[in-house]
């Protein structure tokens, strides 16, 4: 068949060959490839504290960031007080934790701590009993002890209102499924054939277009893609987030996986397009750094300077990139005390030099972190 005498690329006659143009990917290749060497080196140059704490940044922002792009909103606190208790990372007061949000940290961390572990039936499995400890998804009864039957009919990827939903994709029906995860778990275990970071790609395609469960496929490629990058990069410590730039090029993404799935075996486009995307992961993974770099020169030029858990909470909360204005009504309300408690507060941290006010304040004063000296 041509491309054109089918709707899906699973429909081809040539699938699941896949074919790319390595000349054309060397650029893209090697951009991403020196983003991972100059990440590497700077983490090298700090102590195992800090680089933990970039770890727990990268990683929260994983787990947040790839149940948004499904729209689903998870709490911050709670995935990062999830982490830091797996992780032994020091954190303060833990946030509660509820069964959704450890069944999202469970798989994450065990996509990427254990990468080198084969990736079989059942622990894809366990990933996705882990993203529905209820079995529910929403109001909707889901299979979570297998792949997914088609009893409603094909399982398709739609938007729009009832009655007008337009059909991006159709995956293939749920009788191939048993053969064709047998494949792609004899690929993923397999010998390693292609370049590491092309390998992280196509196994987040290959497993998205396969699409073997009735909910939480996203989430499941994601995790997988992040498995393949850990063994890419040599490490089990995560200090970038792929789900969290897709996130933010979340259309983009969903644009290039529907071009890539129903064009020809030759997906050299979606494979620019990952690396790419990779590569602006691994660049914002340096802001990331100076910001845990920055916290740690904060605390340490304080270090001898008595704070209450209130100041600590808060200037944590300026440190790690408050939005918005703090004024001493979010004070009171984020540390959940009075007005005249909030403002004695930052008065004392005014007093100190620790906070000043923000210029421009408008009606209501505001207030943000003084430089510390040089």
């Amino acid at each position: 068949m041509n491309s054109g005498d089918y709707a899906y690329v699973w429909q081809a006659d040539d699938w699941p060959h896949w074919r790319y143009d390595l000349a054309k990917l060397a650029e893209p290749l090697a951009e991403a490839s020196r983003a991972q060497g100059l990440l590497a080196g700077r983490l090298a140059d700090v102590g195992m504290l800090l680089r933990d704490q970039a770890s727990l940044v990268a990683l929260t922002d994983d787990v947040v960031k790839t149940s948004e792009i499904e729209g689903e909103q998870l709490n911050v606190a709670s995935v990062r007080s999830s982490i830091a208790r797996r992780l032994g990372v020091d954190i303060g007061a833990l946030a509660p934790v509820d069964r959704h949000v450890e069944g999202v940290v469970e798989m994450v961390l065990d996509a990427t701590a254990n990468s080198l572990a084969p990736v079989t039936r059942e622990r894809l499995l366990g990933w996705h009993a882990a993203l529905f400890p209820t079995g529910y998804a929403g109001l909707s009864r889901i299979n979570v002890g297998g792949w997914r039957d088609d009893a409603s009919g094909p399982m398709q990827v739609v938007s729009g209102p009832i009655g007008r939903q337009r059909v991006h994709f159709e995956a293939p029906p749920a009788d191939r499924l048993e053969a064709e995860m047998r494949r792609f778990l004899d690929w993923i275990n397999g010998s390693v054939k292609e370049p590491p970071l092309i390998r992280a790609a196509l196994g987040h395609l290959w497993f998205v277009t396969l699409h073997p469960f009735d909910d939480g496929n996203g989430r499941v490629a994601r995790a997988i893609g992040d498995l393949l990058l850990a063994r890419a990069d040599g490490s089990p410590q995560r200090f970038y987030s792929l789900s969290a730039q897709i996130q933010r090029e979340r259309k983009a993404y969903y644009d290039i996986l529907e071009r890539t799935q129903k064009r020809s075996m030759d997906i050299t486009e979606w494979f620019a397009w990952f690396l790419d995307a990779l590569r602006r992961a691994i660049d914002q993974a340096q802001f990331t750094l100076d910001t845990v770099l920055a916290k740690a020169g904060f605390w340490r030029h304080w270090a001898t300077t008595p704070f209450n858990e209130r100041q600590i909470k808060l200037l944590n909360k300026l440190l790690d990139g408050f939005e918005g204005k703090l004024t001493s009504g979010k004070w009171a309300a984020i540390a959940k005390c009075s007005s005249d408690t909030a403002l004695r507060d930052i008065n004392d941290l005014l007093t100190r030099g620790v906070l000043r006010k923000a210029e421009g304040g408008g009606r209501s004063t505001s207030y943000e972190l003084n430089a510390l000296p040089k």
